[in-house]
């Protein structure tokens, strides 16, 4: 079992084509799960993820702030405290942060 605060576990830079993005992995390999592991965003006021897409699905729980997450058609969803998301395999995806605090949110996706 694997047992820790997430703030205890340090935030890298998110990749290339993002801004104002850290992420936190709180479960992954590292910590002995086999099929998925669990991210921890943090998106600051303005921010975004690149418009990309990937092989996997993933799974997002919003748990504070605003902001909108933009799908394959271009359209965008409004997103608040409590907004859950599913991204199905190869959709193109972008989620921004339109408030003014930090937008902090869950992502699963399978353990790669």
């Amino acid at each position: 079992m694997f047992v820790k605060n997430y703030k205890e576990i340090e935030a890298q830079e998110a990749g290339e084509g993002s801004k104002g993005v850290k992420i936190r992995w709180v479960i992954n390999k590292d910590t002995g799960a086999k099929h998925f592991a669990m991210r921890v965003l943090e998106m600051a006021a303005g921010g975004y993820s690149p418009l990309h897409t990937h092989e996997w699905e993933h799974e997002v729980f919003i748990l504070k702030g605003e902001g909108v997450v933009l799908d394959k058609e271009g359209k965008e969803h409004k997103l608040t405290n409590g907004s859950v998301v599913f991204v199905p395999s190869n959709d193109l995806h972008q989620f921004k942060n339109t408030g003014n605090d930090t937008m902090e949110f869950i992502c699963v996706i399978p353990n790669l």
